[in-house]
């Protein structure tokens, strides 16, 4: 590992609002803020919201800044990414955000039934060989509805046509009610305070001409989920390298 993350992890260690364990002990003696998050950390009765695969955390920040009425998580496994929002939230003496590291399939450790408002999904990998590790597959359905209110909503944010076709096939199968989608966010005229806020891949993928794609949709209960049995073709771009990506996005 190198040494500017290691720096990172030391600085993070720092924040009382960034929580990372290791997952042998939140096994062995649970986590003390499970089903308490308003009561012992933000203080309030406010909605909790997260961010799940927050990278930076530029949601769970400008979420928070827009609704200081609401408390704000952001969830990934990736630390030196977390950071970025950690300390920019930190430094400005925020108190309805905080941070959590953990892998995502893991976060009924973390949280109670009912405890969570809403689930906001921003640019995760599609996964497009893996359907049980997409962040809107059923098996992570069944997962957030541990943590949802029966009416709970789910925002899905994406550069990914295939990872909004394949959810809106997974919709449909589910009859989960849709209440807002569009595949050209930033053409149809969506983009308000909320939607225009940019992560550091979004703006990548904007420089590259992809256009953004947005859906929300309440996620209510189902005795049984349906796996969407279609063929979506897969993304083009996500077949090149890194090297080619980033020459990509640099215009080389």
């Amino acid at each position: 590992m190198g040494k500017n993350k290691l720096a990172k992890f030391d600085d993070m260690a720092g924040y009382r609002h960034v929580f990372q364990y290791a997952m042998a002990r939140i096994r062995e003696e649970g986590f003390d803020l499970k089903g308490r998050w308003n009561e012992r950390f933000f203080k309030n009765t406010n909605p909790v919201v997260l961010e799940l695969g927050c990278g930076k955390g530029e949601y769970a920040v400008g979420l928070a800044r827009l609704f200081p009425d609401m408390n704000f998580i952001g969830v990934d496994i990736k630390g030196a990414r977390m950071w970025s929002g950690a300390k920019e939230s930190f430094e400005a003496g925020m108190t309805n955000v905080a941070f959590l590291r953990t892998h995502i399939e893991w976060i009924a450790h973390f949280f109670a039934p009912g405890e969570v408002a809403e689930i906001w999904l921003t640019f995760p990998d599609p996964q497009m060989k893996k359907i049980n590790k997409r962040l809107t597959s059923t098996c992570f359905m069944k997962l957030y509805r541990q943590l949802l209110p029966e009416k709970g909503i789910i925002h899905l944010k994406t550069d990914s046509s295939f990872m909004y076709t394949y959810t809106h096939e997974m919709i449909k199968a589910n009859h989960y009610p849709v209440l807002s989608a569009t595949d050209d966010l930033y053409h149809a005229g969506w983009a308000d305070d909320i939607l225009s806020i940019k992560t550091y891949y979004e703006q990548q993928w904007i420089e590259r001409g992809l256009t953004i794609k947005y859906i929300r949709f309440v996620c209510e209960e189902r005795d049984e989920l349906t796996e969407p049995d279609v063929e979506i073709e897969y993304d083009a771009y996500r077949s090149f390298n890194r090297s080619k990506r980033s020459a990509l996005a640099s215009g080389k």
